[in-house]
């Protein structure tokens, strides 16, 4: 698609990847291993909202791991997720703003990357934000502002850009 107006054309603001593996100690720490080894980048520990006595969790307690990517490093991860999914991703992945999520069932179906038996195989959800220039209105601290409904981005204009961009089918 072309686009007359430069501030119109959609682009990935970052790429979030989360793994949980659902308690805190060892398993935590090598899955936060795991996956500042694919991504370069030190993860954050994230916290249980509530107790779930029968899950064994505690309000609190760490129990996953994310780390979000922006620019340069965001693409180049993002290619590497998208092979490991084939290049498709279903429509009901995407929501209304044109966000879309997938998980990965291990991580070493990413290509390039190797099995160690200590660390063992773990799963991860990669989760894109796609928005248009001019986003940072919303976020900002001083003179913010709403973003009007139609500088939003729609789940249609979304999945065009994926597949235009990145070369993705979706299904």
């Amino acid at each position: 698609m072309t686009y007359s107006n430069p501030m119109l054309k959609p682009r990935i603001a970052k790429v979030t990847v989360n793994v949980c593996p659902g308690r805190s100690g060892e398993p935590l720490e090598k899955a936060m291993k795991i996956l500042e080894s694919l991504t370069g980048v030190k993860p954050c520990m994230c916290k249980a909202k509530r107790t779930i006595r029968d899950f064994g969790i505690h309000k609190g307690e760490p129990i996953a791991a994310k780390v979000t990517l922006r620019g340069a490093k965001a693409m180049e991860f993002l290619q590497k997720a998208l092979d490991a999914v084939n290049r498709r991703i279903p429509a009901s992945s995407f929501d209304e703003y044109g966000n879309f999520s997938f998980g990965i069932k291990s991580h070493l179906d990413l290509p390039g990357t190797r099995y160690d038996p200590e660390l063992g195989i773990i799963g991860m959800d990669v989760c894109v934000t796609v928005e248009r220039p001019g986003y940072r209105v919303a976020r900002r601290r001083w003179k913010r502002s709403k973003i009007g409904k139609r500088h939003r981005l729609t789940k249609e204009e979304a999945i065009a850009f994926v597949k235009e961009s990145l070369g993705v089918e979706v299904v």
